[in-house]
């Protein structure tokens, strides 16, 4: 069964790389360009992992986090926070997301880390979590 990825960012290019590959990766991937209804959104769709930008309208990423993370049904659904912020480790920790990765990101080390918060292989030699470096497959936003 494929893991299903619910992926939050306003920006349109993001959202179709990040399907584009996900697809090709195996999973399952449903976009949403801002979080309004958030919780009714995260219900139906029923992710196995949660990414979430940072500037996501009107909430923001911090807010629609700790939101969900608040929810009882959705308290053990990983979240992997994602902004081009330099701050990231901190707005992710403020947030309450599980994981984080720093936008422009190289499009593999986004595949192993939401493999391994799904609880898939593991991520290699890549510390999960840690901003990823940029290589020459890589999205901005």
């Amino acid at each position: 069964m494929k893991k299903k990825i619910l992926i939050f960012d306003d920006d349109a290019d993001i959202l179709e790389v990040c399907a584009i590959v996900l697809e090709s990766n195996g999973f399952e991937v449903v976009t949403q360009n801002n979080c309004e209804n958030l919780l009714s959104k995260v219900l139906d769709t029923a992710p196995d992992v949660v990414l979430m930008d940072n500037k996501i309208p009107p909430l923001g990423g911090i807010v629609a986090t700790q939101e969900i993370k608040a929810t009882p049904a959705f308290h053990r659904l990983p979240i992997v926070y994602f902004s081009a912020n330099l701050d990231i480790a901190r707005l992710a920790g403020e947030a309450g997301a599980d994981r984080y990765i720093e936008k422009p990101f190289d499009l593999d080390a986004l595949v192993l880390l939401l493999q391994q918060a799904c609880g898939e292989p593991a991520c290699g030699e890549q510390a999960c979590g840690e901003p990823a470096g940029q290589q020459s497959s890589s999205a901005t936003g």
